[in-house]
């Protein structure tokens, strides 16, 4: 007999974030893309911006906003693997931005999404 390994709370959280991010118009263009040595969770278009997206999931029990734990070094990466994308894309009429979804997840009732759109800028 076969068990279903259980979901990690990341998982479950991205697939939470892609369904709402689907509900406010984003396109999905891929999941967990690696460029180079850094992993883009979601990359999404809405209208005429590909929007580079980190997930960030937790427990409602955690004293710190999920969005607050894309710190300083966390954005880098991030910025870092969208440059890639961008050169290999070579789109000069798309615009591109950083967004940020939150997702809290209670013991008991419906998770609460948040979209950050262009929740912070490159350095």
């Amino acid at each position: 007999m076969w068990f279903r390994k259980p979901r990690s709370l990341g998982a479950r959280g991205e697939d939470i974030a892609v369904r709402a991010l689907r509900r406010a118009g984003y396109r999905i263009l891929s999941r967990n893309t690696r460029l180079g040595q850094y992993e883009i969770d979601v990359i999404g278009r809405e209208g005429d911006t590909t929007a580079f997206i980190e997930v960030k999931t937790r427990r409602t029990s955690d004293p710190v906003p999920p969005e607050e734990n894309v710190g300083p070094l966390k954005r880098r990466h991030i910025v870092a693997a969208a440059r890639r994308y961008m050169a290999r894309e070579d789109d000069p009429e798309q615009y591109y931005r950083f967004d940020i979804v939150s997702v809290v997840v209670p013991e008991q009732g419906k998770p609460e999404v948040a979209i950050l759109r262009d929740a912070f800028r490159p350095e």
